[in-house]
């Protein structure tokens, strides 16, 4: 049995539009990164938290198929579902869906690691809550 993957809804705001009235697409990663922070707290984990404590992640690769665009006052979900794509690349598959109709707008495989203090990728036990179970 799966479980539904989390979801964070936001809304485009004018001053992400280009001059073709659509969003722009760097705008985008800026809509996936804040719906995995807020993932992120819903499993009890802060971003700048993890950061203090030395548990530095970072984005490895980003793979953004843009389906259809998104224009200024439209309201959308992010959702994220993580897994592991090796023993030290925790990847979220995301998507961005209107929410008037579910139309996919996006859909996106984000990697990420974590790299100790000599710049070294490793997975700290404090992500494993990340997992599903």
């Amino acid at each position: 049995m799966t479980s539904k993957p989390f979801s964070c809804a936001l809304a485009v705001r004018d001053y992400e539009c280009d001059m073709q009235g659509v969003v722009n697409n760097a705008v985008y990663q800026n809509y996936l990164e804040h719906a995995r922070h807020e993932f992120l707290k819903s499993r009890g984990l802060d971003f700048a938290q993890l950061t203090a404590q030395g548990i530095i992640v970072v984005v490895i690769r980003a793979e953004i198929d843009y389906r259809a665009s998104l224009r200024s006052g439209d309201e959308f979900e992010v959702s994220v579902e993580p897994f592991m794509a090796s023993a030290v690349r925790l990847a979220f598959r995301q998507q961005i869906r209107k929410r008037d109709g579910g139309l996919v707008m996006l859909d996106a495989t984000i990697v990420t690691t974590a790299v100790n203090g000599r710049g070294r990728p490793y997975f700290p036990s404090e992500l494993q809550c990340l997992l599903p179970h």
